[in-house]
């Protein structure tokens, strides 16, 4: 099953020969100021009015090692094959000791080997496939995947305001992302294979029978 698969994942100790990165992706609204706000003053908040601006959607990319306490965020314009392979080829630029890299990320038509071929060379796309092996949470359990943790801390922390364009976007959300790397900001994942069996066990009877 993806969830053990998953989770089994999670249990493993720290192997830097085998290191495990998270993978998620989320569309981002552009959304601008009409009227220029109001700066603040002794006693008094910033007044932002009520009026915006659509300034389109683009998407942003994250990858996060729990045992690194490493994120990586990348703004792209829009959520290709093309970007998820330029993406994943700087991830693996990350990890150039490593042997291979565990990746967990959700089922996405993007999401595989085959989306290096749309953007690289035969051999160039056949290498850097050889260094990940997937692993891919269920339908309706991305809530297994820690990316999304990260996603909720950056949408809280970061992205809870209005943001015009990509530039100030990826400029924000750079920052925030050196800040939380440079504590090593991690996730305490308590979840174990054997609490999902006995919390989704009529499940397992359903598969059995």
């Amino acid at each position: 099953m993806h969830m053990e698969d998953v989770l089994d994942q999670y249990e493993q100790p720290y192997d830097p020969k085998h290191p495990l990165v998270c993978i998620d992706e989320m569309p981002c609204q552009l959304i601008d100021d009409v009227l220029v706000p109001v700066p603040p003053k002794p006693g008094k908040p910033r007044k932002i009015d009520y009026e915006y601006r659509r300034n389109g959607t683009c998407c942003v990319f994250i990858a996060f090692d729990p045992h690194e306490g490493m994120r990586m965020i990348r703004v792209k314009e829009h959520r290709t094959k093309a970007d998820y392979a330029d993406f994943m080829k700087e991830l693996a630029q990350h990890y150039p000791d490593a042997e291979s890299i565990q990746v967990v990320q959700d089922n996405l038509n993007t999401h595989s080997a085959g989306s290096f071929y749309r953007a690289f060379s035969p051999d160039e796309a056949f290498k850097l496939a050889k260094m990940f092996d997937f692993h891919f949470t269920p339908k309706k359990g991305s809530w297994l995947n820690m990316a999304e943790i990260e996603f909720s801390a950056l949408s809280r922390q970061c992205l809870n305001r209005r943001i015009g364009d990509i530039k100030t976007l990826a400029r924000e959300s750079g920052a925030w992302e050196r800040d939380r790397n440079r504590i090593k900001a991690t996730v305490r994942w308590k979840f174990t294979k054997n609490e999902a069996r006995e919390k989704f066990y009529r499940h397992y009877l359903r598969i059995l029978n």
